[in-house]
């Protein structure tokens, strides 16, 4: 039930909204939310009342989760949801308030905001990803993100967390709820957990197992994982998983959808079906004809998150340009290039081309890592000075939105 003061409030936001998309400043999600929520600091909480929602966090991957799980929610009904990434307060409150009627919410959230949004919208579902380094000069060290998030999820006892057992910082903020279901979403990144968040001591992996030396401590026997073909879950369910989003990374983020459509009361072969069929995330993956070369825009905004773009990358292409800003949102200290395998393009055999506003700092780092390139700031002018085919971008986030829009 929205209050007269909420109402008021949501009406000034849908003002904000229009304003701001009739003058070209934006989509109008964000002022739409905070003149919302400075009205009436309550709205999210009306907003959140009376659905049934899952909230969605990590590192990487969330955009893609959501969406994923916003489509599996979708074969029982109405679903709210940011689609476009919007995932602080702002966006959350215009994601409700757009779909007011809809009795289902799949929402991403920032790892930061998972405590209090919780508080305010009441999950039945929590979904943890993944943890690791991102933008340690706005957003603070990766254990602080699990304790937050450990002493957020101790006052949702009621709720299912889906979580990835795979990782080792999201086990342990999950490790001590009520009620878990694991999943094995994958997790090739372990430069961020060699030692147990809990104890300090080592941690020990083989094999895709895990435990703590220090601590009784360890990788859960898990509730859903997958496999190259299937998708398999609890009391024998399997059934096949035909992706149309590239890598192994993304049949991890479906796996965890699907585990946690299920626990929201979906059909599990209805949400792999729904989950199969999703083929681009705000841009992501799609693939645009450019002049004379295809091109294929993929993500990546920390070293976990390259490891998994630079997989998808193919070599046989007539280019690879790769995009990189230095802008708040990005996070400033670039110093996370030196942790990512560039040596991937050693002997790649096309076109390697740095960009972005910070292309020469990844021109140094290319230069150290052996790979011959080139250095075209503009992204645009970039993927031009490869030769005609398809060429793949590999660009961070400001990046990306900047070459979106162009290409828009």
């Amino acid at each position: 039930m929205i209050t007269a003061r909420g109402r008021v409030a949501l009406g000034a936001g849908a003002a904000a909204r229009w304003a701001s998309r009739v003058t070209g400043r934006g989509a109008g999600a964000m002022i739409g939310g905070l003149v919302a929520m400075k009205l009436d600091p309550s709205i999210l909480r009306q907003l959140g009342s009376g659905r049934r929602s899952a909230v969605v966090t990590g590192t990487n991957g969330k955009s893609t989760t959501t969406r994923m799980l916003a489509a599996a929610l979708g074969t029982m009904g109405e679903v709210a949801t940011n689609g476009e990434g919007a995932n602080m307060d702002a966006g959350l409150i215009a994601a409700l308030a757009g779909s007011r009627s809809a009795g289902l919410a799949a929402l991403e959230v920032d790892e930061m905001h998972v405590p209090h949004v919780s508080d305010a919208v009441d999950p039945s579902v929590i979904v943890l990803l993944n943890l690791s380094r991102d933008q340690l000069d706005r957003v603070g060290e990766i254990n602080v993100i699990e304790r937050t998030l450990r002493d957020g999820l101790v006052r949702h006892p009621e709720a299912v967390v889906v979580a990835n057992c795979d990782d080792v910082l999201m086990t342990s903020a999950a490790y001590d709820s009520p009620q878990v279901i694991w999943v094995a979403a994958g997790g090739k990144w372990s430069g961020d957990s060699v030692s147990c968040p809990r104890s300090g001591e080592v941690i020990v992996r083989s094999n895709g197992d895990w435990y703590s030396t220090g601590a009784d401590f360890r990788r859960p026997q898990p509730h859903w994982w997958y496999d190259e073909t299937n998708i398999y879950g609890p009391e024998g369910f399997s059934a096949p998983m035909t992706l149309a989003l590239p890598g192994t990374v993304n049949r991890g983020n479906a796996t965890q959808a699907v585990a946690a459509a299920v626990a929201l009361g979906a059909s599990p072969v209805a949400a792999v079906t729904a989950v199969s069929a999703v083929n681009e995330v705000a841009g992501r993956y799609r693939t645009v004809q450019v002049g004379d070369h295809t091109v294929r825009v993929l993500l990546a905004k920390n070293p976990a998150g390259w490891q998994e773009a630079l997989s998808m990358v193919s070599d046989d292409v007539a280019g690879a340009v790769i995009s990189v800003n230095g802008q708040v949102p990005d996070g400033e200290d670039l110093s996370w290039l030196w942790d990512v395998n560039f040596e991937h393009f050693v002997n790649f055999p096309a076109p390697v081309v740095a960009a972005g506003e910070r292309g020469t700092d990844l021109a140094v780092r290319l230069g150290y890592a052996g790979v011959e390139h080139a250095l075209v700031h503009d992204t645009l002018a970039a993927i031009k000075s490869c030769p005609s085919g398809h060429v793949e971008v590999i660009a961070n986030y400001t990046a990306f939105l900047q070459l979106n829009r162009e290409l828009a």
